[in-house]
C-alpha cells in the first residue's frame, strides 16, 4: 500500500474536486482519494502493486484535468563516504525512500543528487536517511558552492597530513624495531633491553606501545568499517579495520603467550609479531588518503576558477548615494556604476554612459565589445576604458556566470553509463572479498598445512589489497576534470550521459542560418518588374515584415531604414511557417515569401523564376513580391557564412564524420552555401515542424546523430537527436532543448566537444582497465597464488602501499586530461 500526494491542474469549482475523486475512486486498487480543492492536491491511499503513476496519470487527464507530481532536484554534500560501496549505499537508502524518483551519488565530488516528489517528501527526511547509513548529508543552497565546502575540504587535507605525519613519528620506530634486526646483511642495533632473542615480552610490549597511538590515530577507519559492518552494508574501511585489527591482536596474544613462556614461535630469532603490519598499512593508507583529497580537489579546480571570477562587492547607487555592499546584497533593479578595470558584479543593461567590455571569459572573443545605452553586460565581465552605470537584470542563481557554473556541476554531479559496471561491481566487492580472505585463510591453515600465523598473514594480506575506491573514481575523477575542460573551452556539457554519447556521433545536421552563418543577413539585389521602383519595393516589402522577427525580415527593414524611407502603417499581418507573409498595408494585400507562397496566391513567376534561381545559386535567399496576383519583383538577402565553419567542417571530415545541412531555404541556396562551407548533403525546403522528423529518419536509418542549432524552430530537433548542441548566443529555447552549449558561438566548438568527449571516455577506460586489472591481480596474489609454485608471499605492508597507490593512479590519470587541447585544422 502506498499514500502519496499529487498535484492537480486544471480545477476551478467543487464539482471539479468531485469528478477527480470520482474517476480515482472508481479505479481497482485505490482505496482512498481525497481531493484539496484549496491546494490543488488530491491525496491517494492505493495499492501501488496494483496501479502505477501512469495509471492514475491517464484516469485523471481523461476526466480533463491534469495529474503531476511536483519533482524537485536536490543536492546534498556528504561527508563520510570512503569508496564506491559508500556511494553506493547512501543511493540505496535514499532511493528507497517513498517519493524519490532517483538518487545519483558521485564519490570524486561527494556530492548526491536526488530528484523527488516534494508532494511526499521532504529534504530533512533524505538527510535523516543518511544519517541512519553513517554518513552525513548537508543541503546546498541554490546549487551554489559554498565557502563551507572548500573550507572543508582544505580541513580535511590539513588533518590527514598531520594524521599522516604523526602516525609516522611512531610507525618509524617501529619498522625499526619489528624489520631492522631482520634485514640480511646482520640487522641494525638494538639496546640490549629490547633484544628480541632475549627480552622478547619487553621487545613485543615495545611494538604494541608503539602500535597503539598509530591505531589511535586511524581511528575513524575502525569508527566507520565496524559501523558499516555492523550496519549490514561493509566497505572500504571495514576491509581496513577488520585487517589491521587482525594483525593487532596476533600481536597481543602472541604477546601473551610469550609472557607465560607458552610459545617460542620465532622467525630467525626474533618473535612473530604483526604490530608493525598494522600500524605500516594504517600510516601508508593516510598518505594515500591524502594524496587523494588533493588530487580530487585538483579536479574540481574549474569550479573554483569559475567562481573567482565573480567579483565580492558591487557599487550601487542607492537614495542618490553611492555605496560599496556585498555582491550578494545586489537586488534586481539596483542601479550599478563600473569604472574602468573593474569587473562587472551581475547581468544588466546599460543606462547611462559607454565603454568598451573584455567578455572573452564568456565567449572567447578577445576585442572588446562596445558598451552604450540599452546594451546587454554580462556578470563577471571586465570593463575596460570608461565608467558607465547599468541597471541590473539577473541577480544570484540567475547571473549567466553562475548558470554556467551550475551545469557544470550538475555534469560532474552526473554519472556516465559506462560507470554501470563499476557500480555493480562494487555493490558486491566487499563481501566478496571478504569472503575470499576467509576462504584463503582457512586454504593454508587446513590444506596447506601453514601455521595459523601464516594463514593470518594471507587474510590480512587479502583485506587490505583489495580497493573498490579505485573503481569509484575510475569514472566520476574523468568526468570531473572533462566537464571542466569543457567550461575553460567554452563548451558546456550538461550530464555524463551526453559526455559519453557525443564520442559516438557519426553524423552532425547543422541548422543554416545563425549557425553555419552569422545569422544577420544584408540586402543584396532588388529587381523589379516596372511596375514599381526598388525604392518602393523595399518599402512595401519592409512594412509587410515589420510586424516579422525572422532575420529576412529584419534585413529587409534595416535596409529600408538605412534608405530612410518612410515605411507605411501595417495591419492584418500573418505568418504562414515555410512559405512566407501576407500584411494589409495602404488598402492592399501584400504577399511576399517563397515560389511555393507565390503560386498559392496564383501569382505567376514567368522569366523571374530563372532569375531567382541564378541569385540562388550564389547562396543568395530570393523573395518575390506580390499583390492581386501580379508579381512585382524581387528581393534577395545574403546571410555572411561565419568564418569558423569551413574550419569545422574541415575537422568533422577529418575525424570521420558526416556533415548535413538542414535549411527551409530554397535548395540552390542551401546548396551554394554547402558548397563553400563543404558540407557533404544538404536537406532543403525543410519545414521548421519537420526538422525533428528529418532528424529521426537519420536515426531510423542507423546514424547517431548530433544537431547543432540556435533557434526556437530547432528545439524539437535538438531534443529528438542523439546530442543536440545549442549555439550559446541562440536563444533559451534552443539551449534548453540542447545536451551541449557552445558558449563561444563558434563552430569549430562542435569538434572540441567530440574531441573532449573521445579523450574522457578513453581516460575512464584506461581507469576502469587498471581499476580492474588491480584487484584481478593483486588479490589473488595476495592469497598466495605465486607461493603455491614456489613464489614470494605478498607481505600485508606491501599490499597496504598497494592498495593506496591504487586510487591515486586512477586520480592522477584524470588529471592528465587536463593537458587536452582542441585539434585544429591543418
Amino acid at each position: 500500500m502506498a499514500k502519496e500526494n499529487y498535484a492537480v491542474e486544471g480545477m476551478t469549482c467543487a464539482t471539479c474536486a468531485l469528478t477527480v475523486e470520482k474517476a480515482l475512486g472508481k479505479l481497482e486498487g485505490v482505496h482512498q482519494a481525497t481531493v484539496n480543492l484549496a491546494n490543488e492536491t488530491v491525496s491517494l491511499d492505493y495499492d501501488d502493486k496494483a496501479l502505477t503513476y501512469a495509471d492514475l496519470e491517464a484516469t485523471v487527464n481523461k476526466a480533463g484535468y491534469q495529474l503531476h507530481r511536483d519533482m524537485k532536484t536536490e543536492t546534498f554534500d556528504v561527508v563520510g563516504m570512503t569508496c564506491a560501496t559508500c556511494a553506493l549505499t547512501v543511493e540505496k537508502v535514499v532511493g528507497r525512500l517513498a517519493g524519490v524518483e532517483e538518487a545519483s551519488v558521485n564519490l570524486a565530488t561527494e556530492k548526491l543528487t536526488v530528484r523527488y516528489d516534494a508532494q511526499n517528501l521532504y529534504p530533512s527526511q533524505v538527510v535523516e536517511a543518511v544519517s541512519k547509513a553513517g554518513y552525513q548529508a548537508l543541503p546546498q543552497i541554490e546549487n551554489v558552492v559554498s565557502e563551507s565546502v572548500e573550507d572543508r575540504q582544505e580541513k580535511q587535507t590539513k588533518e590527514l597530513w598531520h594524521r599522516f605525519i604523526w602516525s609516522a613519528v611512531f610507525t618509524l620506530p617501529l619498522l625499526y624495531l619489528a624489520m631492522g634486526p631482520m634485514l640480511p646483511w646482520g640487522g641494525l642495533p638494538l639496546p640490549d633491553f629490547l633484544d628480541p632473542a632475549h627480552e622478547s615480552v619487553r621487545y613485543a610490549i615495545a611494538q604494541l606501545a608503539l602500535t597503539l597511538p598509530v591505531i589511535y590515530l586511524g581511528r575513524s577507519f575502525y569508527v566507520r568499517g565496524f559501523k558499516n559492518f555492523l550496519g549490514g552494508h561493509p566497505n572500504m574501511d571495514s576491509l581496513i579495520a577488520i585487517g589491521t585489527s587482525a594483525a593487532l591482536l596476533q600481536g597481543i596474544i602472541m604477546t601473551g603467550f610469550l609472557y607465560m613462556d607458552k610459545v617460542a614461535v620465532h622467525h630467525g630469532g626474533h618473535p612473530e609479531l604483526y604490530f608493525e603490519s598494522g600500524a605500516v598499512i594504517l600510516t601508508l593508507i593516510t598518505l594515500g588518503k591524502y594524496m587523494e583529497v588533493v588530487s580530487k580537489g585538483r579536479t574540481s579546480q574549474a569550479i573554483k576558477q569559475l567562481m573567482g571570477l565573480a567579483p565580492k562587492t558591487a557599487r550601487v547607487i542607492r537614495n542618490d548615494e553611492e555605496i560599496q555592499i556585498p555582491l550578494e546584497q545586489v537586488i534586481v533593479g539596483d542601479l550599478l556604476v563600473v569604472k574602468p578595470g573593474e569587473k562587472i558584479p551581475v547581468d544588466g543593461k546599460v543606462v547611462d554612459g559607454r565603454s568598451t567590455v573584455d567578455e572573452s571569459m564568456l565567449t572567447g572573443e578577445s576585442l572588446p565589445v562596445l558598451k552604450e545605452v540599452g546594451s546587454p553586460v554580462v556578470g563577471a565581465s571586465i570593463n575596460k576604458n570608461g565608467s558607465f552605470q547599468f541597471m541590473a537584470t539577473k541577480v544570484g542563481k540567475d547571473t549567466t556566470l553562475s548558470q554556467i557554473i551550475q551545469l557544470v556541476q550538475e555534469a560532474q554531479g552526473s554519472k556516465a553509463p559506462i560507470a554501470k559496471l563499476a557500480d555493480q561491481v562494487s555493490a558486491v566487492f566487499v563481501p566478496i572479498v571478504m569472503g575470499l580472505a576467509l576462504l584463503s585463510g582457512l586454504f593454508w591453515f587446513f590444506l596447506g598445512q601453514e601455521s595459523w600465523i601464516f594463514s593470518l598473514s594471507i587474510l590480512i594480506s587479502v583485506l587490505v589489497i583489495a580497493c573498490p575506491c579505485a573503481l569509484g573514481l575510475a569514472t566520476p575523477t574523468a568526468i570531473m576534470v572533462g566537464t571542466g575542460k569543457g567550461a575553460e573551452y567554452g563548451v558546456l556539457i550538461k550530464s555524463g550521459d551526453a559526455l559519453e554519447e557525443a564520442q559516438k556521433i557519426q553524423t552532425i545536421v547543422f541548422d543554416k542560418t545563425g549557425t553555419i552563418t552569422e545569422g544577420k543577413p544584408v540586402v543584396t539585389d532588388i529587381l523589379v518588374t516596372g511596375n514599381v521602383t526598388e525604392d518602393e519595393l523595399l518599402r512595401l516589402a519592409a512594412a509587410a515584415e515589420q510586424g516579422s522577427e525572422h532575420p529576412l525580415g529584419e534585413a529587409i527593414v534595416a535596409s529600408a531604414k538605412d534608405k530612410q524611407l518612410d515605411l507605411p502603417k501595417l495591419s492584418d499581418f500573418t505568418a504562414v511557417s515555410g512559405f512566407g507573409i501576407s500584411a494589409n498595408i495602404e488598402g492592399q494585400t501584400l504577399y511576399l515569401g517563397n515560389s511555393k507562397w507565390m503560386l498559392e496566391q496564383g501569382i505567376v513567376l514567368g522569366a523571374f523564376e530563372q532569375e531567382a534561381q541564378a541569385l540562388a545559386a550564389q547562396g543568395k535567399t530570393p523573395m518575390y513580391l506580390g499583390k492581386h496576383q501580379q508579381l512585382l519583383g524581387i528581393i534577395a538577402v545574403a546571410d555572411t557564412i561565419k568564418e569558423s565553419s569551413r574550419e569545422a567542417i574541415s575537422l568533422l571530415h577529418k575525424m570521420g564524420i558526416e556533415t548535413i545541412m538542414l535549411t527551409g531555404d530554397n535548395d540552390l541556396t542551401a546548396q551554394a552555401i554547402a558548397k563553400q562551407v563543404g558540407i557533404d548533403r544538404v536537406l532543403s525546403e525543410v519545414l521548421p515542424e519537420d526538422k525533428a522528423r528529418e532528424v529521426k529518419k537519420l536515426q531510423e536509418a542507423s546514424y547517431h546523430v548530433a544537431m547543432v542549432g540556435d533557434g526556437i524552430n530547432d528545439a524539437p530537433a535538438l531534443a529528438q537527436a542523439h546530442i543536440g548542441m545549442a549555439i550559446g548566443n541562440g536563444t533559451d529555447v534552443a539551449i534548453e532543448s540542447a545536451d551541449i552549449v557552445l558558449m563561444r558561438n563558434k563552430l569549430t566548438d562542435v569538434a572540441t566537444a567530440i574531441q573532449l568527449s573521445r579523450a574522457t571516455i578513453r581516460n575512464i577506460q584506461q581507469n576502469l582497465f587498471w581499476a580492474f586489472a588491480y584487484n584481478v591481480i593483486g588479490i589473488p596474489v595476495a592469497m598466495g597464488i605465486l607461493h603455491v609454485f614456489g613464489g614470494p608471499l605478498l607481505n600485508p605492508m606491501l599490499a597496504g602501499a598497494a592498495m593506496s597507490l591504487s586510487s591515486v593512479s586512477v586520480l592522477l590519470n584524470a588529471l592528465r586530461l587536463k593537458a587536452f587541447r582542441p585539434e585544429v585544422s591543418k
